[in-house]
């Protein structure tokens, strides 16, 4: 079994930024992307952005391009998501997720592994 472990979340103003964490724990080994995905209330699960298992291909939804940045570091078995530039709209709780192979897109169906997700709440 493999755990991830969100943290970093909270409360932010409007074009503050955060980072995010997410450590993996369990039977790491094994070369997988990861993602990071969100859910707002009242709303569907959706992706955010993506990094390959070398972190050479990273692929972000529209809504946050520009504003946020995935990295990871295999050694820690951590991956981040640099938030900046936020939105009252980009509030929600926010899931890592581990992928099924080393490249993964927006599907949460690519993902096998998820966290129990860290809210971030962004105040006007």
């Amino acid at each position: 079994q493999v755990q991830l472990v969100e943290s970093g979340g909270g409360l932010v103003q409007a074009g503050g930024s955060v980072r995010l964490s997410c450590a993996a724990s369990g039977r790491t080994p094994g070369n997988y992307a990861m993602g990071w995905f969100r859910q707002a209330p009242g709303k569907e699960r959706e992706f955010v952005a993506t990094i390959s298992w070398r972190g050479d291909i990273t692929y972000y939804a529209e809504s946050v391009k520009g504003r946020f940045t995935i990295s990871r570091d295999n050694a820690k078995n951590t991956v981040y998501l640099q938030m900046s530039s936020l939105k009252v709209e980009d509030t929600a709780a926010y899931y890592c997720a581990r992928a099924r192979a080393s490249v993964a897109g927006e599907s949460t169906t690519a993902y096998n592994y998820w966290g129990q997700g860290t809210q971030v709440t962004v105040s006007s």
